[in-house]
């Protein structure tokens, strides 16, 4: 499949969606088009939002476009969601809370599937944003499917990471010390209408002055918000703008592109040498060492020295 190239940098919608198409479907996909578009790169805020199921952050989301499309900036999201079954592809869960964003031309919205990526991202997500990004879009969300686990993934994709809880997510926010902790700069207690929000609130807060203060670093905050009933969005749109002024002001920004193409060039090193690897006669000394019936007489670490060696009758059966 050609890519237009042209297209996406002109921001036609087709081009577009075809691009982000090509790299959701297609394995091993080479850096050809990161390096078409690299010069186009580094202009959009990344915002990572991702908290257990049910915590509301598509309602959070839909207020976070409303903001941004009130500052005249074009925004893309990206939401990835669990990966169907029968398919492949992404069951679209709450996306029709963000219904009322998709008549307009500025604003993006794609899922895509998670393919079993235990992150929480979309193998192709950050390849999907590169395109949003070359396209013109000044604001990129990530929406990633709440597993209640460390999505680290997200972190290293987003400029700013929201971590979406509500008053009932007691276990989740003991689950934090664990790494979600690390991650978050913006902690959103939704539904906040709801028993328990203090608690939460105050929970988190305490927690997050047991950590020692450090300089240069953006200390966590933590905001009440009831996306149903539009409560608390302005604190979080000004948190999210502060932050962003944070970032800038101490170069966090450019640092966080650079790490993002270290990762995409890491990534893509992997998989291709993962690929090359396995050739045929390294897979035949595999399924050599695998057929002996006494399974108990193999040495793993024989096989995987046999393997690359490329010698078959170092191994003992």
């Amino acid at each position: 499949m050609k890519i237009d190239l042209n297209g996406i940098l002109d921001s036609q919608r087709l081009a577009i969606s075809r691009a982000l198409s090509f790299v959701e479907n297609t394995d091993n996909l080479d850096m050809a088009l990161t390096d078409a578009l690299f010069q186009h790169l580094g202009r959009a805020y990344r915002i990572g939002v991702t908290g257990p199921p049910g915590a509301g952050k598509s309602s959070l989301v839909d207020r976070i476009i409303t903001y941004w499309r009130g500052q005249h900036k074009r925004i893309a999201v990206i939401s990835v969601d669990p990966t169907s079954p029968f398919t492949g592809g992404a069951i679209l869960g709450d996306r029709v809370r963000m219904g009322q964003h998709y008549a307009d031309k500025n604003v993006f919205i794609r899922s895509m599937a998670t393919r079993g990526n235990h992150g929480g991202l979309a193998l192709r997500a950050q390849d999907a944003a590169d395109i949003f990004d070359a396209a013109g879009y000044d604001i990129i969300v990530y929406e990633t499917v709440g597993v209640g686990q460390v999505e680290l993934d997200v972190a290293k994709a987003a400029d700013t990471t929201l971590v979406v809880l509500v008053p009932e997510s007691g276990d989740d926010i003991q689950a934090m010390k664990a790494g979600l902790m690390e991650i978050a700069d913006l902690f959103i207690i939704n539904k906040a209408d709801r028993q328990g929000a203090n608690q939460a609130f105050a929970q988190i807060q305490s927690m997050l002055e047991m950590r020692p203060p450090e300089i240069g670093l953006w200390p966590p905050q933590v905001i009440k918000t009831s996306a149903i009933k539009d409560e608390g969005i302005t604190d979080l749109t000004d948190a999210l703008v502060e932050h962003r002024q944070f970032l800038q002001q101490h170069g966090i920004i450019r640092q966080n592109f650079r790490d993002r193409i270290l990762s995409k060039i890491r990534s893509h090193i992997d998989e291709n040498v993962l690929d090359n690897f396995w050739t045929v006669a390294r897979q035949k000394i595999l399924d050599q060492a695998l057929s002996s019936e006494n399974i108990r007489g193999i040495l793993p670490g024989q096989i995987v020295d046999s393997i690359l060696k490329g010698e078959a009758g170092q191994v003992q059966k």
